[in-house]
């Protein structure tokens, strides 16, 4: 074969495995239609402790393809090792009864707990747990600021679909195919809101225009799954 035969070959080959590099990386992903699958249910790959290194597996584990907190006074709230500022996720849950959890979005690890930047979608069970006496911090409220409405919860050891969708300054919280909750960033009723909640002690609560998506551990019994993003 001459050399220029061989340079040809050669050529084709690099295209060949470029494609190939191209596809894996959006099969790793998990991407479909933009979708990226960030729990599968046999994978912590996407997900690390919070302002740590390392999935923390003494207090998280898998079980029966879902994600499940292990109760215990030494919960790790869990995040996403990408951050996403405009976006869409959706995700199931169910809790253990009077179990209390939460998904936050926008978060930075700036400070001590993730709830200190990121806003906070609450995941709960309404009828056991004293939060879900008070609107403002039932299920699929933006905790402790703005209460859902139309809310359509399952009962506790049933799966509870949510979606968060975050463009720019705008926010919707859904829960089973409703939307419970839509607020705008910086805007003066929600600044208004937060000035009077422990969030006022804060500076960077809900200022952040990307971040992490987090999980919160909050010592209960919970479980997580079919969890994916699209950036928007």
């Amino acid at each position: 074969m001459n050399r220029q035969a061989i340079l040809v070959a050669c050529l084709a080959l690099i295209a060949l495995l470029a494609g190939c590099v191209s596809l894996n990386g959006a099969e790793a992903k998990g991407q479909s239609g933009g979708w990226e699958v960030l729990f599968d249910g046999n994978s912590t790959r996407h997900w690390r402790g919070y302002r740590q290194d390392s999935f923390p597996t003494t207090t998280w584990e898998i079980k029966d393809g879902s994600l499940r907190t292990i109760p215990g006074d030494q919960g790790v709230d869990i995040v996403t090792k990408e951050q996403y500022g405009n976006f869409e996720l959706e995700l199931e849950w169910k809790v253990a009864p009077s179990a209390n959890s939460g998904i936050m979005y926008r978060v930075a690890e700036t400070t001590d707990e993730p709830w200190q930047t990121g806003p906070e979608m609450q995941v709960l069970d309404d009828d056991r747990h004293a939060d879900g006496q008070n609107p403002l911090t039932s299920a699929g409220a933006l905790y402790a600021l703005i209460a859902p409405k139309n809310k359509k919860l399952n009962p506790v050891g049933q799966w509870n679909r949510t979606r968060v969708v975050v463009q720019g300054n705008h926010v919707e919280h859904w829960l089973n195919g409703v939307k419970v909750v839509t607020y705008e960033l910086g805007s003066a009723e929600l600044n208004k809101r937060i000035a009077a909640s422990k969030f006022k002690d804060w500076p960077r609560f809900a200022k952040e225009t990307a971040g992490h998506i987090a999980l919160q551990h909050h010592h209960d019994e919970v479980w997580y799954r079919k969890i994916r993003v699209r950036r928007r």
